[in-house]
């Protein structure tokens, strides 16, 4: 696990699996902390509240999800008495779908031979209007809704800090992958790394669609962003996030135009990508 300051009140953590970050924000005050998204191992899960203390950090008053996906909910592992929020389309497809995270996270964990002192309960879900503001002292933290990717999910924009939270966006080490997808009592087989699947939606198109709205609602933040922190992958300064948003809008718009023969971007062309980009085809042709 590795930890990053962005900003006196930003730390990042860094997972050792999944380049999953996790981002601790404290209020301008220096009264109360947020814990945003997670990391993935237990023992980075454990180290959490030690390290949070000896950054002289005030203790943890809420959490937050940028999305459903089982990988993003682990911080309630760390922090039990906490408050789990998140947006009103992340508590719908929670609901939609229980225990489809703790499922999801049991595969993953017999399939790396992980094991976890306790397991992941969500408790109660504090749904939050998105898009909107999460109080933390005297500021506000602003939430962006952020779908496409899943059909749920918001970005956290953290003004004093001219820091963005991206959810699953935003990535320099992944492709975009859509999962059009519609939040309802329908739960298809979990997979063993990744988002539970909803049942099918209107269509593979609408998904691109909705990511692509999504790039536009996070380029303004971009441009006046210091850092921007994606879900999987290196955290980015803003120039840098700037290109690869512009990136994946232009490999969106050729997924939808040329399918299988749409270019990757540069430096996310391995196998991994490859395989994921065919999925994507496979989706708009299904």
């Amino acid at each position: 696990m590795r930890a990053v300051s962005l900003h006196s009140d930003v730390i990042v953590v860094t997972s050792q699996l999944l380049q999953a970050h996790c981002t601790i924000i404290r209020g301008p005050g220096g009264e109360e902390a947020f814990v945003v998204d997670s990391p993935v191992l237990p023992e980075e899960l454990e180290l959490l509240p030690s390290l949070l203390a000896q950054a002289g950090f005030p203790p943890v008053r809420g959490l937050l999800a940028t999305h459903a996906d089982w990988d993003h909910l682990l911080a309630r592992i760390a922090f039990p008495q906490a408050p789990l929020g998140c947006a009103e389309s992340t508590a719908a497809r929670l609901r939609a779908a229980p225990g489809a995270a703790q499922r999801e996270l049991r595969a993953f964990d017999q399939e790396l031979l992980i094991e976890r002192a306790r397991p992941l309960a969500l408790g109660s879900i504090q749904a939050l209007a998105v898009p909107g503001r999460c109080r933390i002292e005297n500021s506000d933290l602003e939430l962006h809704g952020a779908d496409g990717h899943t059909p749920d999910g918001m970005a956290v924009w953290i003004p004093w800090a001219s820091v963005l939270i991206a959810g699953d966006y935003l990535s320099p080490v992944e492709i975009p992958t859509i999962a059009p997808t519609t939040i309802g009592p329908t739960a298809i087989g979990p997979t063993a790394i990744g988002p539970a699947t909803i049942a099918p939606a209107v269509g593979q198109a609408d998904a691109i669609d909705a990511y692509l709205a999504t790039l536009e609602r996070l380029s303004p933040l971009v441009a006046r962003a210091s850092h921007v922190v994606p879900g999987h992958g290196p955290i980015l300064e803003g120039a840098r996030a700037h290109a690869v948003l512009e990136e994946d809008r232009a490999y969106l718009q050729q997924l939808r135009e040329r399918g299988l023969e749409a270019v990757l971007p540069a430096g996310r062309r391995n196998a991994e990508q490859r395989r994921l980009h065919g999925e994507n085809v496979a989706h708009i042709r299904a």
